[in-house]
């Protein structure tokens, strides 16, 4: 659909005049023109227009499948440190984004990596610790934190069941002046 060198926009998928869009996903794109004839959006940006022929139903079927995956999945979570059995690497208070991660990917606990897990006592709390073995066969593995002396953990508890991490904890975007990547076992913030 033109107007006036205007086109309606879905997500990087030209609406023409041939299909309709809800309006919360549609936004108004100028295109530049040529005279009385407009450049086609579709082969500006790439896009494929949804409605064009007999796979119209189908790249709209996949793109609504793919939308409500993203939806249900939630990679990322925020957590807060509370207690003291990650420093000097994590202070309480600290705000960190886990990454949810299957299993099989290059972001999955490793050692040295900084997990979210549920408590193995009260699934209720999430516990930040340290990733310090992975045992493939058992699919469990052994955390503990970097304050050995102030941490309950896996010297307590035992290794932790692969089904109970949540994430990879990523990022601390939190407080102002220590955001950055989660600390390695020896990179300690030390201000």
């Amino acid at each position: 659909m033109v107007v006036s060198g205007w086109f309606v926009v879905d997500v990087g998928l030209v609406q023409t005049g041939r299909g309709v869009l809800p309006a919360h996903l549609t936004q108004v794109l100028r295109v530049p023109t040529m005279g009385a004839l407009p450049l086609r959006p579709a082969l500006m940006m790439g896009a494929v227009d949804p409605s064009a022929g007999r796979w119209g139903p189908l790249l709209w079927l996949v793109a609504l499948a793919g939308l409500l995956a993203a939806a249900r999945y939630h990679p990322f979570r925020r957590v807060e440190v509370v207690g003291s059995s990650m420093v000097p690497a994590l202070l309480p208070g600290d705000r960190l984004v886990v990454l949810r991660t299957p299993w099989r990917s290059p972001f999955r606990p490793g050692p040295g990596k900084v997990v979210a897990l549920r408590d193995p006592r009260r699934p209720d709390r999430i516990l930040i610790k340290r990733v310090r073995s992975v045992d493939l066969g058992l699919g469990t593995l052994e955390v503990e934190g970097d304050s050995r002396e102030f941490s309950t953990d896996s010297r307590s508890f035992g290794p932790v069941a692969r089904s109970a991490i949540i994430g990879t904890a990523v990022y601390r975007y939190a407080p102002s002046g220590r955001n950055g990547p989660v600390p390695g076992p020896g990179e300690y913030d030390r201000g």
